[in-house]
Parts: structure tokens; sequence; C-alpha cells
């Protein structure tokens, strides 16, 4: 933890009561200090949890809202601050399935290159602003991940990338496009080269075929590099 770090708290909640918690959950944040702004999570679909701002000064608390069922898998085990029941709750936890949702090389290559034509689309439409966003979006779900991968640890997204150097992240950096068609296909072009290589780390069963000469020729790119000297 740092002075920028969120908070994220499991609030385990009896099946009984459960419904009528839930319903309350907003007033129930408001007891607990000075909220400033609350939704819930429909938009990274875990309607259980309550997203909240609190301040000043500024924090972001996340409250999950489940019952003792719901504890049988998660991607981290969390440490107990305060049960009724302690040891049903450590009981519980010994008892789940902990594990990072890492994605396989399968699942990757199904997607890469369905997005990487999405945004070369875009930004030969003109439509530049969606195609830089589909960029973020391709670093956040694809390239990322495989960076972690690479080195052993858990896909979480671009989190921390900067924390481990520059042999990560300067090949990501070359995907960040300005508001230019041509900064934003050098981007693409970025992303795909990217992708080729972290994807030899840990080949799919299948890789899509035509790809990438078909993406590169959509592009122009192949074009554009025959008509240098």
């Amino acid at each position: 933890m740092d002075a920028f770090s969120d908070l994220d708290f499991v609030v385990v909640v009896s099946e009984d009561a459960y419904p009528e918690v839930l319903a309350s959950r907003t007033d129930i944040a408001r007891r607990l200090g000075p909220l400033l702004s609350a939704f819930t999570g429909e938009h990274v679909g875990e309607p259980r949890l309550l997203i909240c701002l609190y301040g000043p000064e500024l924090l972001h608390i996340d409250l999950k809202f489940v019952t003792m069922p719901d504890l049988d898998r998660l991607v981290e085990r969390p440490v107990v601050l305060w049960s009724r029941d302690e040891a049903i709750v450590e009981e519980a936890l010994d008892r789940a399935e902990i594990s990072w949702p890492n994605r396989d090389p399968d699942w990757f290559e199904a997607r890469a290159w369905i997005w990487l034509h999405y945004g070369a689309a875009r930004a030969l439409r003109g439509e530049l602003f969606e195609a830089i966003g589909m960029l973020a979006f391709f670093r956040e779900q694809v390239l990322g991940p495989m960076l972690h991968r690479r080195a052993g640890r858990p896909q979480r997204g671009v989190r921390r990338i900067e924390a481990y150097g520059l042999a990560e992240t300067r090949p990501l950096a070359a995907t960040v496009a300005r508001h230019d068609v041509e900064s934003v296909k050098a981007g693409l072009v970025a992303a795909t080269e990217l992708y080729l290589e972290l994807r030899a780390d840990a080949p799919p069963r299948s890789a899509v075929d035509g790809m990438p000469q078909a993406l590169l020729r959509f592009l122009g790119h192949e074009a554009e590099q025959a008509a240098r000297p």
C-alpha cells in the first residue's frame, strides 16, 4: 500500500439479512465517514460492489457485500479485520479456491485480431478517438496481461507495469498514439508486433489464418514499407 492505494472491503452478510443490507448499502457507506459519491459496480459485472469516494482527504473505498457461500472462489485471500465469529470466516477462507483469473493463449488469439482490426477500421475512417480508445483497451486486455505472464506474475492488466522497468514499459509505450491518423496507425502496428512477440512465449493451439499480413495490408503498412528506399 501507498498514499494512492484504494481500500477494498468484503462485507460478509448473513443470508437472511442480505436483501435488506443490499438495499441500504449506500446508507451503510454514508455512516462510515464523509461520503462524497457512490455507485454500484454493474459496469464491471459486479452489482454487489459499491464504489465509494470519501473526503476530504480523498479516499477511494470499494465495499463488496457478499454472503458466506460467496467466499468459495476468490482472486486473493483477504485479511479478516473483524467478525462476530472469526473462526467460521477463516474456515471458509481455508476451503476457498483462490486464484487470479489468468487467460490462456487461445483466449488472447481468438480476440486479438478482431480488436486490432476494429481499431484499424476506426482509424482509417477518421474516428481517431475511438481507435485510440481501442489501443488502450488492447493494452489493458491483451498486452499488459501478456507482459505480466512473461514475468510470471498474475495478469493484472497494465497495473504497475511502470514499476518493472524500461524493458516492459518501452514496447508498450510505442502503442500509445496521438490524435493523428499516422500516429494511430503506428500504434496499431506496434501493438501487432508486440502481440506477436509475446504470443511466442506461449503459442495458442491454433493461430488465426492470414494474420498479421491481412491486418497490415488493411492498414496499408506493407505498401508503405515497399515504397521506402
